[in-house]
């Protein structure tokens, strides 16, 4: 018996093990070039020698430790048989890691799984954020025996995640930077940690391109490929894209996610397009965020439940809703909450608009008002027509910028905090609503449409959700960044830019007295690569310049927060 797989079956909350006696055999695998990757297998001892079903797991973070301990040993112990393989140049494996270009080696493993004598019939993939691109990239060639995937925290492209926005997403991509240089030295675990502690200045350094060498001691090929490919058309992501096959896979698929994850708005398009292409898809969203315990316990239980069911014909473990959402905020009403399919159907929206003194009003007509017509629904009777034309400005200074807090990003365990000293900030606007007569939810996408003015036609927006309580603390909800060029948005003939774009999905209760508030800034630093604001290059820049950005409301120029909208009344 395993000292370690019996607390963390304890921790997980996973069904107990059949069995403790378990065997793990090196294996060689022989890719398509004659590289040759390793990888164990991981079967109860007395089932060693039957044909049977196959998890492959492919992971370039090793296969020993926690990730033989998890997807080897205890899926082992509840009776699966397990190969956990290095990919390409990883913890043993021949040739060069060339992240995300996942496909052919996939397909080879399986082709190489099918003619051992210990497989038989079906085959299954599992695995989180890189274990869960891996199968994207080999599902939709596969075969026809691939009888299941479960995903977890990923997506079937990182280019979203990487370049979220436009901007790069560097706190995240220099985190796993380190995190992949450091991997495989003597006393792993303290050399990340110090790689990671010195994260925040480093990033503050410029040229951005240069961070590699800072960060690791070297130039990583890897690492500069991706930075000078910003694009999603760039010929290093297209070949890296598998969105495109998604509504191709006819196994089986379990997506298991966070509304604090990196990859989540990505997670749901793929979704979304299974469930066009008339698949059955399962979606699990819960209150977490990539690294958070809770989501490793639940993404290894929903897991083993859906490989048992789709490989040993086993259903007792599987939910049969098939979309399971945790709603956060006001906990009446809130909690697990099982629906049949992502977007809610029939949710709505609400609009609020931002107004003046730092309002956010729903109105109930939602075209420009006329002269002389109120139109705003905040029980004052303020006239929106007074605030024509209006606008609030902030000075965003690179050398100085809006630093993040909580939020998305990789390695982060705290993504929601109190917001109050960040607004206090004269870089960051916030806007508003009055305390709400009562609860309201919202479940699905969010969305901004900002109309700007700006000093230089290369900047940034970034918009947040809070949920104000009534103490005032301000609870980060869901946000994203847009980055602005000419190129990328409309700037009209008044020099006024039309900014849309969508925040992190939600889904969330806002009660009765709380207030729902947003904040627009022009930065998050470091979770975001600041904007030089000159237009250069971001991985060569070193000229850093100030922008003065006035965001507009009123008759003339609205800008607006769009919730989807449940059952309550207006704010």
């Amino acid at each position: 018996m395993s000292l370690p797989s019996a607390i963390v079956g304890r921790l997980t909350a996973i069904p107990r093990a059949q069995t403790h006696d378990v065997v793990r055999e090196p294996l060689r695998i022989a890719m398509d070039d004659g590289a040759v990757l390793l990888a164990d297998r991981w079967v109860a001892r007395a089932t060693r020698h039957e044909v049977q079903p196959t998890v492959l797991v492919r992971s370039p973070y090793g296969r020993h430790q926690v990730f033989g301990l998890i997807f080897g040993r205890l899926l082992a112990e509840r009776g699966l048989q397990v190969v956990v393989q290095s990919v390409r140049g990883t913890f043993g494996s021949e040739g060069t890691f060339s992240p995300f270009d996942e496909r052919a080696d996939g397909l080879a493993t399986l082709h190489w799984i099918r003619q051992q004598t210990w497989h038989a019939e079906r085959i299954a993939m599992v695995g989180p954020s890189y274990l869960g691109l891996v199968q994207w990239a080999a599902a939709p060639d596969a075969g026809d025996d691939l009888a299941a995937l479960t995903i977890q925290v990923s997506a079937s492209q990182f280019h979203g995640q990487t370049y979220a926005g436009g901007s790069l997403s560097l706190e995240t991509a220099a985190s796993w930077l380190v995190l992949i240089a450091a991997q495989e030295r003597r006393l792993a675990p303290l050399a990340i940690a110090r790689a990671i502690r010195g994260l925040p200045r480093l990033c503050s350094e410029l040229p951005l391109g240069e961070l590699d060498a800072l960060a690791t001691g070297a130039e990583v090929a890897w690492f500069r490929e991706a930075m000078a490919s910003p694009l999603r058309d760039d010929a290093y992501w297209v070949a890296r894209d598998y969105a495109a096959g998604v509504d191709t896979i006819t196994a089986p698929v379990q997506l298991v996610g966070g509304w604090y994850d990196i990859f989540l708005p990505w997670m749901l398009d793929d979704f979304v397009a299974l469930q066009a292409a008339g698949r059955t898809p399962q979606l699990i969203v819960g209150p977490w965020s990539h690294t958070s315990p809770s989501l490793v316990a639940a993404g290894t239980r929903e897991a083993l439940g859906w490989l048992r069911a789709h490989l040993l014909d086993d259903d007792r473990l599987v939910r049969d809703a098939a979309v399971r959402l945790f709603v956060t905020g006001e906990p009446q009403g809130g909690g697990w909450r099982d629906l049949p399919s992502w977007p809610p159907p029939g949710s709505g929206e609400r609009r609020l608009w931002l107004a003046g003194d730092g309002r956010l009003l729903e109105q109930t007509d939602p075209a420009p008002a006329e002269p002389g017509q109120t139109g705003a629904r905040d029980g004052t009777g303020a006239s929106e027509a007074a605030d024509a034309g209006a606008g609030d400005r902030f000075r965003y200074d690179p050398a100085h910028p809006t630093p993040s807090l909580g939020g998305p990003v990789l390695l982060t365990r705290r993504p929601v905090c109190d917001n109050r000293r960040h607004e206090a900030r004269a870089d960051v606007l916030t806007y508003t609503t009055a305390p709400l007569p009562a609860t309201i939810e919202a479940i699905g996408p969010v969305r901004v449409a900002l109309r700007v003015r700006s000093s230089s036609p290369h900047f940034d927006l970034f918009a947040r959700v809070c949920d104000v309580d009534r103490d005032g603390a301000s609870w980060n909800v869901c946000d994203a960044l847009a980055r602005v060029a000419p190129e990328r948005f409309e700037c009209d003939g008044g020099g006024v830019w039309h900014v849309g774009f969508d925040l992190w999905p939600i889904g969330h209760r806002f009660a009765a007295g709380h207030r729902v508030r947003l904040q627009v800034s022009a930065g998050a630093h470091p979770r975001y690569a600041r904007n030089p604001g000159t237009g250069d290059d971001p991985t060569t820049a070193t000229e850093l310049r100030a922008v003065e950005i006035e965001v507009l409301h009123g008759a003339e120029h609205r800008s607006v927060l769009v919730l989807p909208r449940g059952d309550g009344p207006a704010p």
